[in-house]
């Protein structure tokens, strides 16, 4: 099943930073900001959590939540979270069943060579788990101002 504006998404469980075990419906209430980056500790991954941090109050204040994703262990995803101050927790989906599941997977080229990773992605999941807007191949400069301005339009 891959994920479909107006339907709910895949209730998927992960491992999380802070020892933790997340899965959409825990969000349940509230909005859910999901956005899947390629690898941790890289320079447009970590620009794009900081932008996501130096937003946070203002997606709490528009009842949201904020949760990464990427196919990094938990460990990476640790270091990146307590190295970056980030105030929301990242999933490893080492085995890319939420990858899979949002349909993020896609073939990169770089350096002439080309393999499978994560095509930077967001999803604005509402308060009952149903996907209401996607972001694809997101380009980090502004990114989080636009998702931003999405959640504050809904009210």
């Amino acid at each position: 099943m891959t994920v479909a504006i107006n339907q709910p998404v895949p209730d998927i469980t992960l491992p999380a930073t802070g020892d933790k075990q997340l899965k959409p419906s825990d969000f349940r209430g509230q909005r859910l900001v999901l956005f899947f980056y390629p690898k941790a500790s890289t320079s447009g991954c970590t620009q794009e959590g900081l932008d996501f941090t130096a937003a946070a109050e203002d997606f709490a204040a528009a009842n949201t939540a904020l949760l990464g994703a990427s196919r990094d262990g938990l460990k990476a995803q640790e270091n990146f979270k307590a190295n970056q101050h980030f105030s929301f927790d990242l999933l490893s989906d080492q085995d890319e069943v939420l990858c899979k599941a949002f349909d993020v997977i896609k073939p990169k080229k770089m350096y002439g060579k080309e393999s499978l990773g994560i095509e930077r992605s967001t999803f604005l999941i509402d308060e009952q788990g149903t996907l209401i807007q996607e972001w694809r191949g997101v380009k980090v400069p502004g990114h989080v101002d636009e998702v931003l301005a999405a959640v504050r339009a809904l009210g």
